[in-house]
């Protein structure tokens, strides 16, 4: 099987399948598959399947349980993000969205739910994951699913930070 011409993450590792369970996670489950922006979609699935989880959870319990799912996300998908973007050949593969998963739900941390503090944070976190401000692009030269991965806490914080500023100010109410 060719090598695809992007840059790989380890050139001379002969090709091998990703196991199942981490193409599962990596694309979070098909997600990153979706066309076109797959980042966008699987954020947008992240919220959508947040918003069903929170409902269940006690209001005083949702910001802790927000952190508890992102550092979940984050511990199992850096892994996952290895073993994909080895299989793949690529540094960064646009189909490995489980970044986006924990970039987006720690922009919900602590987040009222309603529509509007959701499209907020979506369109923050993509803004910045987009944007990658200082120092945001440098975590993505940490190796292989870490630099993946990473980065997009770093836009989740941004996202974070400004969102709580907009509810703080009462720009953004439920």
């Amino acid at each position: 099987m060719h090598r695809p011409s992007e840059a790989a993450a380890d050139p001379g590792a002969p090709y091998k399948a990703a196991p199942l369970w981490a193409t599962m996670v990596a694309t979070f489950f098909g997600a990153g598959r979706l066309n076109p922006g797959p980042g966008t979609w699987a954020s947008l699935a992240t919220i959508i399947v947040w918003a069903l989880v929170s409902l269940r959870i006690p209001e005083a319990g949702r910001g802790w349980a927000t952190i508890i799912a992102a550092a979940a996300v984050t511990i199992i998908g850096i892994p996952a993000a290895t073993l994909v973007a080895r299989s793949s050949g690529l540094k960064d593969p646009q189909f490995v969205v489980i970044d986006e998963v924990a970039g987006q739900l720690v922009t919900l941390i602590a987040v009222p739910l309603a529509w509007k503090t959701f499209l907020a944070g979506l369109i923050l976190f993509r803004v910045f994951d987009i944007w990658k401000p200082f120092p945001i692009r440098r975590l993505e030269r940490l190796p292989e699913g870490t630099g993946i991965v990473v980065d997009d806490l770093g836009a989740g914080l941004y996202a974070l930070a400004v969102m709580h500023l907009l509810l703080h100010f009462g720009l953004l109410t439920k």
